[in-house]
């Protein structure tokens, strides 16, 4: 019996295809548009926990100023000094390692290629803070780091901005005034949590950046790698403190200094990614209960314009129960088609988003279950209500409709 429903269903549906097809968009784009903004909202989330991760597990990020810039067209806040890092290495529990960072920017030239990049001065304990694997070299060796030599560390970008598909450890080139030897190529990281390309960098020592580049001992940033038996909060109040005493803020003052937790941000990032996704899938999800009121409605018009036939089953033998199965069953052959179209449409937007936004394809089989379950749902719901109407006519008032 539900066989030969089934195959009644199709066939009305095939009769007019296109009046079907219509009548299916609404749950093919509401289908398609939950699966897609769902998928593509959580790429987004994995994506950004990546980035965020490339800066390190349980890594405090010591800054001076209230954010990442001065702001307010202020004075300059005061650099740290060497001795804070001393300070914070020695005096602070759960401190894993701590390390020194000093910027500058400056054209690298090798053999007439040219390219502008970021300069960036710290030691070998900038590695345990921030794990980042070498592609070929080695580290700085504390004769290097003592001594300030010229020699670097380069990103992916800058090794094939330069030297193009050859090895450049071993080579020499030149960044702003300085010669530099490669001594390694960092492994690829891509994109940073907060935009910009963080194979774009040279690294070399400390020492070297400061005296070549800087012309200073201040710090303009200090990373602090925290054990994991401590919690990143508790050394980060021990860090405040401690750094009020050395610059000497007395009770009241603000901070001049600032402190970012990577795993704050990190929760904080993918927690707002997540509602974001939340709630524009639930927009999209109204479309798919007007696809559903448009199934009602063609269903309504189905049954008004099959009468004589309703009635002339009626008057042969079938059931209210039979009638009503027949079009309670068309109404979710066609929410389910709609289902099955909108999630092959969906897959298809994914497939092509992904690569333009770099982000990871992700298949979610969850919300692709769901989102099939809920457009069957609706031919359910919207379904009943015509087929109700079309079990109870009365068959000798439907063989006399014209």
């Amino acid at each position: 019996m539900l066989g030969t429903t089934i195959l009644l269903a199709m066939r009305s549906i095939t009769r007019h295809l296109l009046r079907s097809f219509l009548t299916t968009l609404g749950i093919v784009i509401g289908v398609a548009a939950v699966v897609a903004m769902v998928t593509l909202g959580e790429a987004t989330t994995a994506a950004i926990s990546k980035q965020i991760s490339a800066l390190g597990t349980n890594v405090l990020l010591v800054r001076p100023g209230q954010g990442f810039g001065r702001g307010g067209g202020g004075e300059r806040p005061q650099d740290f000094k060497p001795d804070d890092l001393i300070a914070i290495r020695d005096q602070i529990g759960g401190v894993k390692a701590v390390a020194a960072q000093a910027q500058s920017s400056a054209t690298a030239i090798y053999e007439g290629a040219n390219w502008s990049t970021t300069i960036n001065g710290t030691t070998n304990s900038y590695f345990q803070v921030q794990p980042w694997p070498l592609a070929s070299g080695r580290l700085f060796t504390p004769t290097e780091e003592g001594a300030g030599k010229a020699v670097c560390l380069i990103g992916n970008t800058v090794r094939t901005r330069l030297f193009r598909e050859r090895d450049p450890v071993g080579l020499r080139f030149r960044v702003g005034s300085v010669s530099c030897d490669v001594i390694g190529v960092l492994s690829t990281k891509g994109q940073a949590g907060f935009g910009g390309d963080q194979d774009d960098v040279v690294i070399m020592p400390l020492k070297t950046v400061q005296r070549r580049f800087t012309g200073s001992t201040d710090l303009r940033s200090i990373m602090v790698g925290v054990d994991t038996d401590w919690s990143t909060t508790q050394v980060q109040n021990a860090i405040i403190r401690l750094l009020r005493e050395r610059r000497k803020i007395t009770v009241g003052k603000d901070d001049d200094f600032n402190i970012f937790d990577t795993k704050q941000i990190s929760d904080t990032l993918t927690g707002t990614t997540t509602l974001l996704t939340r709630i524009v899938a639930a927009v999209a999800g109204i479309s798919l209960v007007v696809g559903g009121i448009g199934i009602m409605n063609i269903m309504l018009v189905s049954v008004t314009e099959r009468t004589r036939e309703i009635g002339i089953r009626l008057a042969i033998g079938a059931v209210a129960s039979e009638v009503l199965l027949q079009f309670l069953v068309e109404a979710i052959v066609l929410s389910c088609l709609g289902g099955v179209i909108g999630l092959v449409l969906a897959e298809l937007v994914i497939a092509i988003a992904t690569p333009l936004m770099q982000v990871p394809y992700i298949f979610d089989t969850e919300i692709n279950v769901f989102a099939f379950g809920i457009s069957a749902l609706i031919g359910v719901v919207f379904g009943y209500f015509p087929a109700r109407r079309a079990a109870s006519l009365d068959p000798i008032e439907a063989l006399r409709h014209e």
